[in-house]
């Protein structure tokens, strides 16, 4: 059985309901990484999202829903399945945010679903199941 790695991140929406997308390694996604040692799931989720985009004063809000995606980790030279649980956020003013060159992220857009279209296209299929978990709660929602 494979290395289990844990992660957590956010699908960050804006005052204007915009998603908060990246852009790294050719394909758009949403900002998460590793938890640390002793880190709870949310401080991990809240911490990732601000070193990867430069966002700040970030409200965590619900668990969206955790992904799983095997993968070849080349540090351990193993398979590992990580587990990354995702959580909406929400910022009370707009910011452009700045891209964490270190983690290859090249740029930052805001875009609303129906905007998106070419975020979607170009990104994983566990990113395409975090954006489906947002739209099934804001249609409860609204």
């Amino acid at each position: 059985m494979p290395k289990q790695i844990i992660a957590a991140g956010g699908l960050v929406t804006n005052p204007q309901g915009e998603i908060l997308w990246i852009f790294r390694r050719g394909f758009w996604d949403l900002p998460k990484g590793k938890l640390d040692e002793g880190e709870t799931i949310q401080t991990c989720a809240l911490r990732e999202v601000q070193e990867e985009t430069g966002i700040h004063n970030l409200q965590l809000h619900d668990l969206l829903k955790f992904t799983n995606h095997l993968y070849f980790d080349k540090y351990l030279q193993e398979e590992v399945v990580k587990r990354t649980y995702w959580f909406h956020m929400t910022i009370a003013t707009a910011q452009n945010g700045i891209p964490q060159i270190t983690e290859d992220i090249e740029k930052i857009e805001w875009h609303s679903l129906a905007t998106a279209k070419h975020c979607l296209i170009q990104t994983y299929p566990t990113i395409i199941e975090v954006i489906e978990a947002y739209r099934l709660k804001i249609n409860q929602v609204g």
